[in-house]
């Protein structure tokens, strides 16, 4: 008589989270205001007003809109604020910076919406391949925000993980 086969990594009672499902949902798409400078180098206040209200603004809506100048040029704060308040209408989600900042605050808004209370006591696992650009900032992030909670963490697959945090037992 045959055994039956039994699923010992859905019967470990591993919860896996999978940051990749974190990733932002809508199109990157990027705006340099580079493009709106005189000669590359300076920047025009009433051309630069005209530009942007002339500028298709339609063609970010549900996006996430990365703001960033990439001349070598001084950009007053004003500037980035002035694209922001044309934009907001029609992008998810702006953020001024490289787009690897972009990640990295998109990771934070979605992971501080975890109630992480959910894991008191229970043995995660940090799934640790993925298709997407997962940041370094995420797992440390995750990770920080599991501790309190999560009898030990994880990183890498069910099958085959690295310990990372294990809660001391406590001894009677």
């Amino acid at each position: 008589m045959e055994k039956p086969l039994v699923n010992k990594v859905a019967a470990s009672g591993l919860i896996t989270i999978n940051l990749e499902d974190y990733f932002p949902k809508n199109e990157i798409v990027s705006f340099d205001i580079k493009d709106y400078l005189f000669m590359e180098l300076i920047l025009k206040e009433k051309d630069f007003r005209t530009a942007l209200k002339e500028h298709d603004w339609e063609q970010y809506s549900n996006k996430n809109l990365l703001l960033f100048c990439s001349a070598d040029a001084i950009i007053p704060m004003w500037a980035y604020m002035l694209v922001v308040s044309y934009a907001a209408p029609f992008a998810t989600k702006i953020c001024q910076g490289t787009p690897d900042e972009f990640l990295k605050l998109s990771y934070q808004e979605s992971l501080n919406e975890i109630d992480f209370s959910q894991y008191e006591g229970k043995r995660i696992v940090i799934k640790g391949c993925s298709d997407q650009p997962v940041p370094a900032f995420a797992y440390a992030f995750l990770t920080d925000r599991l501790r309190p909670f999560a009898q030990s963490i994880m990183f890498g697959e069910p099958c085959s993980t690295v310990p990372v945090f294990k809660r001391p037992r406590v001894k009677k």
